[in-house]
């Protein structure tokens, strides 16, 4: 194990899903794991420290926090989100936290972005992710970005259950166009193999998805794991407008360019990466409906 694989990886979100997998991922590759949390007592935080991570109090909006749970760490797995504070204050945080990484002197920070969020896309969360990977860039510090496909766990949550339970697969994508998908235990996994090469990673940015699903297949793979009849069922994007313009503006980027991530070269390059399918996930799961 070189030097910097001996120090502990500091995981931002850990007690969610991108976090959790990549924390659970390095646990099982053996590495120490610092999980940053703002609730030290949730049950998820639990369940991390029962497998062996250091589970830590830190807050975006608290600096000292940050400071003390980056201090001796090797490494970083940094995320963001909009989600429950606003574009601007993701920005500020995500820069914040990058900030106290290069001045506690990690040596290796990986941030997970968002599948062609390098792009100007106009999608205004991807957009968000676009400016703190910009910031990185410009931090004397070694850094990898990898931005993840859409995310199956979104088929499966409060707002997709109660339909699923009707039998409706909802989707605001035509029939028969495909987006890239990915499991949260597939990014994690990911992220986990490039935290502990850093150096065949520094200065790269991988955007990564397990395969490509049509929402006729998405709905064939829950109703065969569920075993329930579920039928696809497209959403107009003047539905998802009334909701938010954020996501509209996604969906209608999803539709037209399209993101165009290579997975055939990108599992041929990455062949100790467990690429969970869209089935395989489906499967694994308990479905309530």
């Amino acid at each position: 194990m070189t030097q910097i694989n001996q120090l502990p990886v500091a995981v931002t979100g850990a007690t969610g899903a991108q976090g959790g997998a990549t924390a659970r991922a390095l646990l099982g590759a053996g590495r120490p794991v610092r999980a940053l949390t703002r609730d030290t007592g949730s049950p998820a935080a639990a369940r991390l420290a029962a497998l062996g991570a250091q589970v830590v109090h830190a807050d975006f909006d608290e600096p000292a926090t940050l400071a003390a749970a980056l201090d001796g760490a090797g490494a970083l797995f940094a995320m963001s989100t909009p989600f429950g504070a606003d574009l601007d204050t993701e920005v500020r945080q995500g820069a914040a936290l990058l900030d106290t990484a290069a001045a506690a002197g990690v040596r290796h920070v990986l941030f997970t972005s968002a599948a062609n969020a390098d792009r100007s896309t106009g999608i205004p969360h991807f957009d968000t992710k676009q400016r703190i990977e910009q910031h990185l860039a410009g931090l004397d510090l070694p850094w990898t970005v990898i931005g993840p496909a859409a995310f199956l766990e979104n088929y499966a949550n409060d707002w997709t259950l109660p339909f699923l339970r009707a039998g409706v697969f909802h989707l605001p994508m035509p029939p028969g166009v495909p987006l890239p998908v990915i499991a949260a235990e597939t990014i994690g996994a990911f992220a986990a193999h490039v935290l502990t090469h850093p150096d065949a990673y520094t200065g790269r940015r991988i955007d990564i998805a397990s395969q490509w699903c049509t929402g006729d297949q998405i709905a064939a793979a829950i109703a065969a794991a569920s075993r329930r009849p579920i039928r696809f069922e497209e959403v107009p994007l003047t539905v998802v407008e009334t909701y938010s313009e954020d996501l509209a503006a996604m969906f209608r980027y999803f539709r037209e360019p399209g993101l165009d991530i290579d997975t055939d070269g990108l599992h041929a390059a990455h062949p100790d990466i467990a690429w969970q399918s869209l089935e395989a996930w489906a499967a694994a799961r308990s479905w309530d409906l």
